[in-house]
């Protein structure tokens, strides 16, 4: 933090003083936690009576800010020592005056507040568990009781130098230069421990709109968005010139009644998913932004409105001019046949309205804030008004039909082909389990006909659940698992919670063949999740192809997921590493390090990183057995992370230049060294606390000079945006998962 920001961050503290203060001008405990919004009451209360300096059981403003003065301009001694004291919790508080801080001796002369050690001076191992204890609970990881003795234990016994059976500042002092990144930590501004979450300061930054790194990564977009609307353009043009003898606003409708033919018909065919499948197989993908179909979808959608719009608007004001020279009223030329406009029986004005109605609501349930917002069905049975929208369409303009004849058969006989392999075959749901964070994980038995590839996605329909509902999910098992597949299913939706809820209910277990019932038993027995054994009959449309198969001709692939956005990559992982072991087995007598330059007409992959980023520590159970078996493949003669890397995030966890996460940082990296595993997930891989610094990790995997960066994601959209500017500034190719 600049001095700059250290000067805002002190003027905010004053106000927010201000404010909280009373006519005393003075704050109390409680007063103090709503201040600095700390959840756990123990650093609060530490905080409170170091600051308290005269044991008055109150801050003042003077001596809040002068304990805040020592921590932002002290030197690293100055700070360490005021955590040790956070840490000595049987230590008197601290007072007034009597030594010169590392500021007074840089500048000779006294600060007004020093923290001194007073008291037992020394921190004992109770005192040590006191503080992880609390640490852990501030960064909402659970552990059991035994794990925490292990993490006390371990860190004591590596700062208790002299085995005295405490340990002196000198020793903290010296455990703490073992870990550089915590002593770089601690010369971060003391703002930065103690600063609310929603008081961080943002960066300014350039519009990447505006930058070379976006149009040169993001020129297939831009020049097929280009074409768009230039091919708009023309349409428009010339429509407006054959009907110019009609008058300005009668040219107008015409106008953007031909864009909508158009536009009508071109929605249809960026939602052709069994073609775009297919020409992501071909050369196709390397010229037309395939990857892109669901926002350019959605922009054809806005252009459809915004035509409608116009057109409507146009048609009125012409109806209007027409009205005053007699014949019929507004009224009657909108809502009535009587002045026979329109090829069939002069219906036009009157299915004009409806289809501007129609489309309106259409555009409105398809709004973001209605899809995300657990109302997705609400999406799903309006969007399948685009049925009434084109049979209305026919019976509208006397041309559309001349468009709509093509993509019209096409989307008719994939929609047949989508009907006939849904309902051949026997696929059935025989084993549910119920994972952490409300995950639905279901075992389906796929007919041997049913081939996919890693990363692709199904539509799904559980009569049982819904009859005719059909919702997208990601295959996450992997192609070369025989005989079933699987799907991971969060509940954020009346139908996903539907699913949840019913497979939890006891009378949702049919009777089960006896083979399953023993399996069922068993697993039980081995797993800490609840599983149900299940013969449930259900109809699956597809597969369809995902960004994600670009992976394998990719070198170097990063791929990202967040939360439940692991389900693609937990395919592409397990058949990566299947890959992989038959490309060792292809050439077993490469070393280590010269197979990456090994390449397959299967996969051309020399490095894969794979980073995953969890809210909270359950949620790292939906895929930790399969994160431990490629840990173990990938440790059989290869030196850890050559080929896959693994990378863990948990985002409630303190971050480590937060001084209430340092000591079990600390424990936590000592005990992982130990036990060569990671106490919060059980992987060698250590997760590591809060948020990814994406400049720093992206800067890491370009320095690795593996070949071409490739950047898979998938999870939420607001985290794809900095993702995606990332790798426009480092030149990487960035693909987004969407359906």
């Amino acid at each position: 933090m600049s001095v700059d920001e250290d000067s805002r961050w002190l003027e905010w503290v004053t106000k927010q003083f201000e404010t909280i203060a009373g006519d005393d001008k003075e704050i109390d405990i409680d007063e103090f936690k709503t201040a600095l919004k700390v959840k756990e009451s123990f650093f609060a209360e530490r905080f409170f009576a170091l600051f308290d300096s005269d044991g008055s059981g109150s801050i003042s403003l003077d001596e809040l800010l002068k304990a805040l003065n020592l921590l932002i301009h002290g030197d690293e001694t100055d700070k360490l020592r005021f955590l040790f004291q956070v840490y000595d919790v049987d230590g008197k508080r601290a007072r007034r005056g009597g030594r010169t801080c590392g500021k007074g001796r840089r500048e000779n002369v006294k600060c007004c507040v020093c923290f001194v050690l007073t008291g037992s001076g020394s921190i004992d191992p109770d005192e040590l568990r006191t503080v992880l204890k609390s640490c852990l609970q501030e960064s909402a990881i659970s552990l059991p009781e035994e794990k925490l003795d292990d993490l006390t234990l371990v860190l004591f016994e590596s700062a208790d130098k002299d085995s005295s059976g405490s340990i002196t500042f000198e020793e903290l002092k010296a455990e703490l230069e073992n870990f550089p990144e915590v002593m770089e930590n601690l010369t971060i501004s003391a703002a930065n421990w103690l600063k609310p979450p929603d008081q961080e300061q943002k960066k300014p930054q350039t519009p990447r709109y505006l930058t070379r790194a976006y149009w040169q990564n993001n020129s297939r977009k831009l020049l097929f968005l280009c074409s768009y609307v230039l091919l708009n353009l023309m349409l428009f043009v010339a429509a407006m010139l054959y009907h110019r003898k009609g008058g300005g606003w009668f040219m107008l409708a015409k106008g953007c009644g031909q864009c909508l033919n158009f536009n009508c018909t071109f929605v249809m065919v960026l939602m052709l998913r069994r073609c775009l499948t297919w020409l992501r197989a071909t050369w196709v993908v390397r010229v037309l932004p395939l990857d892109q179909n669901i926002l350019l979808h959605q922009i054809v959608g806005y252009a459809i409105l915004f035509f409608t719009l116009m057109h409507t608007a146009a048609h009125i004001i012409n109806f209007a001019r027409k009205s005053q020279s007699g014949g019929f009223s507004v009224w009657e030329y909108l809502l009535t046949t009587r002045p026979g406009i329109g090829w069939v029986k002069g219906t036009s004005s009157l299915t004009g309205v409806i289809l501007q109605l129609l489309i309106c609501l259409m555009v409105f349930c398809s709004s973001t804030f209605v899809r995300r917002s657990g109302h997705f069905e609400v999406f799903y049975w309006t969007h399948l008004s685009y049925i009434w929208v084109w049979i209305l369409l026919i019976i509208h303009c006397a041309n559309f039909w001349k468009w709509f004849v093509v993509p019209g058969f096409v989307f008719l006989l994939e929609k047949i082909v989508g009907i006939a392999v849904s309902r051949i075959g026997g696929l059935y749901i025989v084993e549910v389990n119920l994972l952490p964070s409300k995950v639905t994980h279901l075992v389906i038995r796929r007919p041997q006909f049913f081939q996919f590839k890693p990363g692709d996605y199904i539509y799904i329909n559980i009569p049982v659940i819904a009859k005719y509902e059909w919702h997208p999910f990601t295959i996450s098992s992997a192609p070369e698992q025989p005989d079933t597949m699987w799907l991971h299913v969060r509940s954020m939706g009346q139908w996903t919670n539907r699913l949840y809820e019913y497979f939890r209910q006891p009378e949702s277990q049919a009777v089960c063949p006896k083979r399953l019932a023993t399996s069922l038993r068993k697993r039980r027995q081995e797993k800490s999740s609840e599983c149900v054994c299940f013969m449930c009959q259900c109809y699956v449309d597809g597969p369809y192809g995902t960004p994600t198969r670009q992976i394998f001709a990719s070198e170097h692939a990063v791929l990202i997921g967040a939360g439940i956005g692991i389900t693609p990559f937990a395919s592409i992982l397990q058949s990566i590493m299947y890959r992989y072991r038959m490309r060792k087995h292809t050439y077993p007598n490469c070393s280590s390090s010269g197979c990456e330059n090994v390449k397959d007409s299967d996969m051309r992959l020399r490095k894969v990183d794979f980073i995953w980023i969890n809210r909270d520590q359950k949620s790292f159970e939906w895929f930790v057995s399969l994160l431990t078996k490629l840990e173990m493949e990938q440790a059989d003669g290869e030196p850890e992370g050559q080929f896959l890397e693994m990378h863990m995030y948990m985002t409630s966890a303190l971050s480590k230049n937060d001084m209430k996460a340092i000591g079990l940082q600390m424990a936590l990296d000592l005990l992982a060294k130990k036990e060569e595993k990671d106490s919060i997930t059980g992987l060698r891989t250590r997760t590591q606390p809060g948020r990814p610094e994406w400049e720093k990790v992206f800067q890491k995997l370009s320095e690795e000079n593996k070949g071409k960066v490739h950047v898979f994601y998938c999870g939420a959209p607001a985290l794809a945006k900095v993702i995606k500017a990332q790798c426009e500034h480092f030149g990487f190719n960035f693909y987004k998962e969407n359906f």
